[in-house]
């Protein structure tokens, strides 16, 4: 396994998430001096995905187990061509591929989670080491499989005491009593861009579509009293939860998309202003720090002082972290906390696949 010693390692780092964007491909070389990891983002591209992508993404939960599989190597296949491409176009010669893969199933009270994106055909194609499939060994060991990004809050971000991530859900990570605390606070993109969708546009640019609607305070007391908010972490969401649990509540209320979304926007803010009592920075990443609306109301509830960092690390941080997972994951280092994800022990997770 490769070893640093104040050497740098160049990295492809590769992610899918939830709200379906597309495919983030982050190209970063990592330097570690003086017992602190540096990172510098050479290049970085989202690949949309086509209709047919999008297709066999959302309906993957209901394929039958071999097709489910052929779509897992035909998704790492997906995967590698897109990184030889990218790699051509930057001139980017990577040492190391880490690829989180697609999230098809993820429920870790059965003891299961699936990503899609088969490490050995990323590795083959690229001809280049690969490492995938970081949540199944957190899961073995008792823990939510996720989230996993902060172990790069921890040890990239280090300045910031809270790193929240607006994705398909928000998620936040800080330091609490010596350990790192991480959870999913609630859906943002998943439900918006669902009600977006519905309007004809494919997410709510700048909350336009919310800031119009009303807020229904029946609806907001109901979302805020869900039983998931007075868990204490560790604790995560996942689609299966927002299928079951989330979507028919909004469903079972006789009002109008935009004020369902209004509604949602309100829910969102309270549930992250609920982070901390105390004052503190808090960086925000993901597609919803582009939301002008999201953030305004999140403003208006929460007492951090709100760092919106550069256009690059808001759309690929997820994609630089999972990068550096990789290589703590190739020097057999911890990449994944116990204190998170509540496994029994903290571990190295991802499988490491030869070129």
């Amino acid at each position: 396994m490769k070893q640093l010693s104040g050497n740098k390692i160049k990295v492809i780092g590769v992610m899918s998430g939830t709200s379906l964007d597309g495919l983030d491909l982050a190209a970063v070389e990592f330097t570690f001096q003086n017992k602190k990891w540096d990172f510098k983002i050479i290049a970085a591209k989202t690949v949309s995905y086509s209709e047919s992508w999008l297709r066999k993404l959302i309906a993957a939960p209901t394929f039958s187990g071999k097709k489910l599989i052929e779509l897992h190597s035909e998704y790492g296949n997906f995967i590698g061509e897109n990184i030889n491409k990218f790699n051509k176009e930057t001139d980017f010669e990577p040492d190391l591929i880490a690829s989180h893969g697609h999230t098809v199933f993820h429920q870790p009270e059965k003891h299961f989670t699936f990503q899609i994106g088969n490490g050995a055909e990323i590795a083959a194609i690229t001809k280049t080491k690969t490492v995938a499939d970081f949540r199944t060994t957190d899961v073995a060991l008792s823990g939510q499989g996720a989230p996993l990004v902060p172990v790069g809050d921890k040890l990239l971000f280090s300045d910031f005491e809270f790193c929240l991530n607006l994705g398909g859900f928000a998620n936040v990570s800080f330091e609490k009593e010596g350990q790192r605390i991480a959870y999913d606070n609630c859906p943002v993109n998943f439900a918006l861009n669902y009600f977006a969708e519905k309007q004809g546009f494919p997410y709510d640019k700048n909350g336009e579509l919310g800031r119009h609607g009303q807020l229904n305070s029946n609806l907001l007391k109901e979302l805020n009293n869900l039983d998931y908010y007075q868990q204490k972490p560790p604790k995560s969401l996942g689609r299966e939860w927002m299928e079951e649990i989330f979507f028919p509540i909004l469903q079972k209320y006789n009002i109008s998309d935009l004020d369902k979304m209004r509604t949602l926007y309100e829910h969102v803010a309270l549930q992250i202003a609920k982070i901390s009592s105390a004052k503190g920075n808090l960086l925000i990443t993901g597609g919803g720090a582009f939301n002008i609306f999201l953030i305004e109301r999140i403003k208006q509830h929460s007492i951090l002082n709100i760092v919106i960092p550069d256009p690059e690390i808001i759309n690929y941080k997820e994609a630089l972290i999972f990068a550096f997972l990789g290589v703590l994951r190739n020097q057999d280092k911890i990449n994944c906390y116990a204190s998170v994800t509540g496994a029994t022990k903290d571990s190295s997770c991802g499988i490491i696949f030869s070129e």
